[in-house]
C-alpha cells in the first residue's frame, strides 16, 4: 500500500491502554479524528496484567489482616483465604481476559480501533500489521501519539528462558498458588506480589540485590516497616543477595544465590524492573533508537519531532497508571490547542499544557500490610534538588484514629516542609489503610498550601487524618 492508499486522521495513537485511551479521549472531546492501533487487548497492561488483577488479589490480604487486630473479628480471621474465590473474583475484575467492554467504549468515544501490530514509517506515518497479514497505512495530520507502555526487564541469566520464569504478568494472572515461590526484587511488584502470594498459601522467599532494603525510593522507613510486615507474615526476605544461577530440574526452579545458597521453588519471579515497548515500534524509520525511552518536555512532545508524542511508560517520567492518564490528559490538550492554531501553550509550571506533577507531585500508593504511601519528594530528594527543607515525623499510632482502626497499629508519617516558603514538598504516609489518604497529601503538595492555611484545614475526629494536626503541631513545636 502506497502513502497515496493511506487513511488520513488527525491524530493516530499506537497502544490502547489506559494511556491511549485517554489520549484518545481527549483528542475526539476536542473533535480530531483519531485512530487508536492496539496489538494485545484494548485496556492494556493495567486492566489484565497489573493493577486491577494484583489489587483485586490483594484486597482479601489486607481485609484479613485489618480484621486480624479487631477483637470480634481476631478468633474468625484466623484461618486461611478462600484462595479459589480470591481467584476467581481477580478474574472478574480482568473481564477473564476479554476487552468486548473496552472496545464499546472505544467505539462510544467515536476513535476508530485498528487491531494488529502498529510501526512508525516514517513522519506522522503508521503502518498496521493486523492478524490476518494485511497491513494499512494511516497517517497524521497533526500527532502521532506512542502509548506502548513497558515491559518487565529480565536479568541475563544464561538458560533463563527454558526455565519459564514468573514476570508480572504471570505473577497476576496465574491459576493457582505454587506452593513455592521465589521472588527476586525490592521494589512495589515484588513486595506487592510476595505479599498477595503468601498469604493466598504459597511459601515465598523474597531476594533483594543490595543493602538498601525494600522500596529504594521512598523514604527508608516505608522500606524498614513493609520489611517487619512482610517478615511477620511469615515472608523469607534475604537481603544482599543476587540470583547466580537459575534452572529447572524434574519441574522444580532451582535458583543459586551469590552467597552459596541453593532455593528450590516451584515458581521463580522476577520483578527487576522495567524496559520500553519501542523496540519494534519503527523508531528508526524517524531518527530514534529501537528499544529507547522516548525523552520528551512537558507536553509530552518528544524532543526534536513537532508532531510525534511519547506518553506513559515509554518516556520514562513516572511509570505509574494514573499518572500516564495525568500526561495523558495534558498531551491530548496541548495536541488538540496546536492543531487549533494556539499560538503560545499554557506551558508555565502548572499550566494546561505542562505536565508538572511528574516532577514535582507524583502519587503513589504499595498495597501491602502495612500500606505506603507516598507523594512529591522524599528528603534526599529535596536536599537533593536544592530546598532548604526539615523532615517532620509523627507516630501514626499514637494518632487516636489510628487506635481504633486497629490494636496494635503500628505506622509513621512524614512532612518535608520548605522552610523558605513554608509549604510541603513531599508527604509518606505508612500503615493500614493509608492509601485513602494520600490524596489529601496530593493537594496540598500540588496546591502549594502554606502550613498557615492548613492549620484551618480540621480534621475530622477520630479518623487517621487527625495526623495532619500532628505533624502540623510537631512543626510549629520543634
Amino acid at each position: 500500500m502506497t502513502q497515496s492508499d493511506s487513511i488520513a486522521y488527525d491524530v493516530v495513537v499506537i497502544g490502547a491502554g489506559p494511556v491511549g485511551e485517554n489520549v484518545a479521549d481527549r483528542t475526539r472531546a476536542a473533535g480530531l479524528s483519531t485512530a487508536i492501533v492496539e496489538s494485545e487487548l484494548v485496556g492494556g497492561e493495567c486492566s489484565y496484567w497489573a493493577c486491577m488483577p494484583s489489587k483485586a488479589l490483594l484486597r482479601p490480604v489486607l481485609a484479613r489482616a485489618d480484621a486480624r487486630r479487631l477483637p470480634g473479628l481476631a478468633d474468625s480471621a484466623q484461618g486461611p483465604l478462600d484462595t479459589a474465590a480470591v481467584l476467581a473474583r481477580r478474574d472478574g475484575f480482568t473481564s477473564h481476559w476479554k476487552d468486548d467492554g473496552q472496545v464499546q467504549w472505544v467505539e462510544g468515544i467515536g476513535a476508530d480501533l485498528y487491531r494488529g501490530l502498529g510501526r512508525l514509517a516514517g513522519p506522522r506515518t503508521v503502518e498496521v500489521a493486523a492478524p490476518d497479514g494485511t497491513r494499512r497505512v494511516l497517517t497524521a495530520r497533526h500527532a502521532v501519539a506512542v502509548c506502548t507502555g513497558s515491559a518487565a526487564a529480565l536479568p541475563d541469566l544464561p538458560g533463563l528462558a527454558d526455565v519459564r520464569p514468573w514476570t508480572s504478568r504471570e505473577a497476576t494472572s496465574a491459576e493457582s498458588a505454587p506452593g513455592r515461590l521465589i521472588v527476586v526484587g525490592g521494589g512495589v511488584v515484588a513486595v506487592e506480589m510476595a505479599t498477595a502470594w503468601q498469604a493466598l498459601g504459597s511459601r515465598v522467599t523474597l531476594l533483594v540485590r543490595g543493602e538498601g532494603g525494600l522500596l529504594a525510593r521512598m523514604e527508608p522507613f516505608a522500606g524498614e516497616l513493609v520489611a517487619e510486615g512482610l517478615t511477620e507474615a511469615g515472608v523469607d526476605l534475604r537481603t544482599g543477595t543476587s540470583v547466580r544461577s537459575v534452572t529447572r530440574e524434574d519441574g522444580t526452579v532451582v535458583a543459586v544465590t551469590d552467597t552459596g545458597d541453593r532455593i528450590e521453588a516451584d515458581e521463580i519471579l522476577f520483578a527487576t524492573g522495567r524496559v520500553p515497548r519501542t523496540g519494534d515500534i519503527g523508531l528508526e524509520t524517524v531518527g530514534l533508537e529501537p528499544g529507547s525511552w522516548l525523552f520528551v518536555d512537558d507536553s509530552l512532545r518528544v524532543d526534536g519531532h513537532d508532531w510525534l508524542y511519547a506518553v506513559g511508560d515509554v518516556n520514562h517520567r513516572a511509570l505509574l497508571t494514573h499518572q500516564g492518564k495525568y500526561q495523558a490528559r495534558v498531551a491530548g490538550a496541548a495536541i488538540a490547542a496546536r492543531a487549533s492554531g494556539v499560538p503560545i501553550l499554557e506551558s508555565d509550571p502548572w499550566g494546561a499544557h505542562a505536565a508538572t506533577a511528574d516532577h514535582a507531585a507524583v502519587p503513589q500508593v504499595v498495597f501491602t500490610d502495612p500500606e505506603a504511601a507516598s507523594v512529591g519528594l522524599s528528603l534526599a530528594e529535596a536536599e537533593q534538588a536544592g530546598h532548604r527543607v526539615r523532615a517532620v515525623d509523627v507516630d501514626l499510632g499514637t494518632v487516636a484514629g489510628a487506635s481504633l482502626y486497629g490494636d496494635d497499629y503500628k505506622g509513621r508519617a512524614r512532612m518535608v516542609v520548605d522552610l523558605e516558603d513554608e509549604i510541603i514538598r513531599g508527604v509518606t504516609f505508612v500503615g493500614p489503610g493509608v492509601g485513602e489518604m494520600i490524596h489529601s497529601a496530593t493537594v496540598a503538595v500540588v496546591g502549594q498550601v502554606p502550613l498557615s492555611r492548613l492549620w484551618h484545614a480540621v480534621p475530622s475526629y477520630p479518623t487517621i487524618s487527625e495526623v495532619w494536626l500532628r505533624l502540623l503541631e510537631a512543626y510549629r513545636d520543634n
